[in-house]
């Protein structure tokens, strides 16, 4: 059944995850802070643009959001022209950011205000996961507005999961953002050290890649870690904002994470480096420049 959809944001994720709604059938409406991508979205794909977020959610029937950060999600959902300020009562709306789990519980506790249903939705798999449908959606929020929900969001989400109430899908996206940051920081050790030792490094992955030191990023990153690009993938900027999340909510947890806090240091001398929008496998990058001193 073709539903209204708003979709606001449209960065690197949220233009082919907006696409692949229209796509499908749905009237899709878009909203971005820069106009022109909006406009070059309904070329893309056909649509309407909304004037603000508000005339964007006007009728819809889910809502979308995919922003930057806590502050940008308030931006575009509070305030006269942010989305609630259109939604209609029964429709949804679906916050896809990567943002705190205290705004996930706010923004329930705003949406309930006004019958309207609320699904916290970060997303894993990048811009590559965006562009061929294939995303993990982790979602917060109660089972009736998942189950609304989650039909739209298995359009670009190979992997739609409810983990509980309003902020469980914000805390799932952060321990995947620790694990990735320690596979990420091995893999980088662990090259480095072959390359220190003389030994070949594409061979030495496609021996080790087959047993039980193998990860997604080993198989996917390995080669551009050796040509040393690092023009892909998920950002060192977004990664050192997700990794201060995870360490305030750790805080708040009473839970030690001793290895993200290193590895969030990496992170920031690869920005020192100039490498805040180099993808976060430039790890090995660090390492090899410390290497050459």
């Amino acid at each position: 059944m073709a539903r209204k959809i708003a979709f606001i944001g449209l960065g690197v994720m949220g233009y082919p995850m907006a696409g692949h709604l229209q796509k499908a059938g749905h009237q899709v409406t878009v909203f971005n802070r820069t106009p022109d991508k909006a406009v070059n979205w309904v070329k893309d794909f056909g649509g309407l643009r909304g004037a603000s977020p508000a005339r964007a959610a006007e009728d819809a029937d889910l809502v979308m959001i995919c922003v930057g950060n806590d502050d940008d999600v308030r931006s575009v959902v509070l305030g006269e022209e942010g989305a609630l300020a259109g939604m209609k009562a029964g429709s949804v709306l679906v916050d896809h950011t990567t943002a705190s789990s205290e705004l996930a519980e706010e923004l329930a506790h705003q949406a309930r205000q006004d019958d309207i249903g609320f699904v916290d939705a970060p997303v894993s798999g990048g811009q590559q996961g965006a562009e061929n449908a294939g995303l993990t959606v982790m979602c917060g929020g109660t089972e009736h507005d998942y189950a609304m929900a989650e039909p739209v969001m298995g359009i670009y989400g190979k992997a739609v999961n409810r983990l509980g109430g309003p902020g469980a899908g914000q805390l799932t996206k952060m321990v995947n953002q620790i694990c990735v940051a320690g596979v990420l920081e091995g893999l980088a050790e662990g090259m480095a050290f072959a390359e220190k030792a003389g030994l070949d490094l594409e061979s030495v992955i496609q021996v080790i890649s087959g047993g039980a030191a193998s990860s997604w990023q080993m198989v996917n990153r390995y080669q551009t870690m050796i040509a040393d690009q690092y023009d892909h993938g998920f950002a060192v900027d977004w990664m050192r904002k997700d990794l201060d999340i995870c360490m305030r909510e750790a805080q708040n947890q009473g839970a030690e994470l001793p290895l993200v806090d290193m590895v969030n240091d990496f992170y920031r001398e690869v920005q020192d480096m100039g490498g805040g929008r180099w993808d976060t496998s430039s790890l090995f990058k660090r390492l090899r420049e410390r290497g050459r001193r």
